[in-house]
């Protein structure tokens, strides 16, 4: 995206006015040479937390200290902590009676000073250089990679809970990349300048501003990382934001927003507001400042989002920009050439890490009938070494799901397979939520491909498997895209080469990223940026270079060096 293209007229004409720019500043110029740090692209590394190891140490310390406390979350305006009548809990969902964090909802009038804040704070932020910018946001990365690294990992595990690793690849490396890398893509679009033929004459440039306004934040329970992308990314790109923490994930956002102020975000440029969902939609659509929203979180609440910026669009002072990552149906299909091993190790992963609980989960897989036996088999026999408990003992695959509600949609699904004479119940099936709302991982054959239950989003540890006659392949293979609205992620299982090239085409707008012989989740930052289309969302591939561009509003900038004494041309005066 940000390479300049070096062959052509003009593209070496751009290459010199490139390079004319960068070795010398006009000195009657009134705009400034962006000159930004170098720095590498480089993805933070795992830690394995093996016994004996220093942060497995420093992680059992920072989660018997998460627990011994119930943390005060106020709500954050500018620099006022306020605490309001609304009082809410966090709780463990691996031990429910367990408070983790007291905060506060919003009402109407807060959050509207909020937006005031936030909007009044964005002028002044928006003047802040980018080279300052990125400095705060490298500090904030560093601080989150060394001293609050395992406080970061203890509130996720403890308040989402996420198992360990999960824990890590999340709260650690996740928000870490997307906090070091989208400095990095804002200093390679920074980079790009655009034709300047004659600089002695003329000189053009072109600068990010924020949106004049303030961006709304609205952050999910099932992963740290992306609440921190959320809200803090438009920031860097210079706009004022409110934050809409999820109920869920608020001690792991806190820590987040702390973070980011130590190292340097001034108040008032993030806003933290916790809130009832309703409350503050009604409020941030009605306000002529909304300048976007970003939101992951359902389909009917971003449909509702939608619907009233639609209602109010007279009101506003921009076309608000929306950006939503809505979750999805997420499938493996299985071709009869598939390593049956890969296709058990991976699905093992995919559906039932973190409990079902990823955007990018699969949920429903399709099945060869030569191949069942040996994937049915083999699936079966890891699910039963599954661990499910606290997410304090590190030898547990996963935990609980995160609330009540959860809990009782996933178990209608359960409820649904054992009543439903196209459904059969392979493994699992049971669910307790008398001390957390454990649910086990569950297999489900269906013999309706069309069944709600392999449609629906389920958002939980639920597989459904269709198994296909090897003589419907083509049919099978049509039922990925045409029987649900989601199009989030997917992966295809096959040795056959043809088969895999006629896959990766017929199959693609089923998929915002799409696997080959790969598990459908496990996206990284900066190698497979994120995000699906139809009713999975925008896909403005957070992760990725073109997402920051979402948040800046770009200005085409033209001097003239020479005074203009004509207005005529000269073949006029011939």
């Amino acid at each position: 995206m940000f390479n300049v293209c070096k062959s052509g007229a003009a593209g070496a004409t751009l290459v010199a006015s490139l390079q004319r720019y960068g070795a010398r500043a006009i000195s009657h110029s009134v705009v400034p040479t962006n000159k930004l740090p170098d720095f590498p692209l480089e993805n933070e590394p795992v830690l394995t937390y093996k016994k004996g190891s220093k942060e497995r140490t420093a992680l059992e310390a920072a989660l018997k200290k998460a627990a011994a406390k119930m943390e005060d979350v106020p709500i954050i305006i500018g620099s006022e902590e306020i605490r309001s009548k609304q009082v809410r809990h966090q709780v463990m969902p691996h031990n429910h009676k367990h408070k983790l964090a007291q905060f506060y909802y919003a009402d109407q009038k807060q959050i509207q000073k909020a937006i005031k804040t936030a909007t009044e704070t964005q002028v002044k932020w928006d003047r802040t250089p980018l080279d300052e910018r990125i400095r705060i946001w490298q500090k904030a990365a560093d601080l989150m990679a060394g001293p609050y690294r395992q406080e970061l990992n203890a509130a996720t595990m403890l308040g989402q809970a996420k198992t360990v690793i999960q824990a890590e690849i999340d709260s650690a490396a996740e928000l870490i990349d997307f906090i070091r890398m989208n400095t990095f893509y804002l200093k390679e679009a920074a980079r790009y300048q655009p034709i300047s033929e004659d600089l002695k004459v003329t000189r053009n440039s072109m600068r990010f501003r924020g949106i004049d306004g303030f961006i709304a934040a609205v952050s999910p329970f099932n992963f740290t990382a992306i609440g921190g992308n959320l809200a803090y990314t438009p920031a860097l790109m210079g706009n004022g934001v409110l934050w809409k923490p999820s109920d869920t994930a608020l001690l792991s956002n806190y820590v987040i927003f702390k973070i980011m102020r130590e190292a340097g975000v001034p108040p008032g440029v993030v806003n933290f507001v916790p809130a009832d969902g309703p409350v503050f939609g009604d409020t941030i659509t009605a306000s002529p400042h909304l300048a976007g929203i970003n939101f992951t979180g359902s389909v009917p609440t971003f449909n509702r989002l939608w619907r009233q910026v639609g209602e109010n669009i007279d009101k506003y002072n921009n076309f608000p920009r929306l950006i939503g990552e809505c979750g999805g149906k997420n499938y493996h299909f299985v071709h009869p050439s598939a390593d049956a091993e890969s296709v058990v190790n991976g699905t093992i992963r995919s559906a039932f890490e973190f409990c079902g609980q990823k955007c990018s989960a699969c949920s429903r897989m399709y099945v060869p009938e030569s191949l069942w036996p040996k994937v049915k088999d083999g699936l079966l026999m890891i699910r039963d070494t599954l661990k499910v408990g606290d997410v304090t003992d590190f030898s547990n695959f996963t935990s609980a799901v995160i609330d009540d509600k959860a809990f009782a949609r996933i178990k209608s699904y359960v409820e649904h397979a054992r009543s439903s004479k196209n459904l059969s119940i392979l493994g699992g099936g049971k669910c307790d939520d008398s001390k957390g709302y454990f649910i086990e991982p569950t297999i489900v054959q269906t013999t309706d491909p069309t069944d709600r239950i392999m449609t629906e989003e389920i958002f939980g540890p639920l597989l459904t498997i269709y198994v296909y006659k090897d003589k419907d392949l083509d049919s099978a293979l049509k039922l990925v895209g045409s029987s649900t609205r989601f199009a989030l992620t997917g992966a295809v299982f096959a040795q056959d080469e043809a088969f895999l090239k006629r896959a990766l085409d017929e199959l693609k707008l089923t998929a915002g990223n799409f696997y080959i012989n790969d598990k459908s989740t496990g996206s990284v930052v900066g190698q497979q940026p994120f995000g699906g289309g139809r009713m999975s969302g925008t896909n403005d591939k957070a992760g990725g270079p073109h997402y920051i561009l979402r948040w800046a509003t770009p200005q085409s900038i033209k001097e003239t060096f020479v005074p203009l004494k004509d207005i005529d041309y000269p073949y006029m005066r011939e």
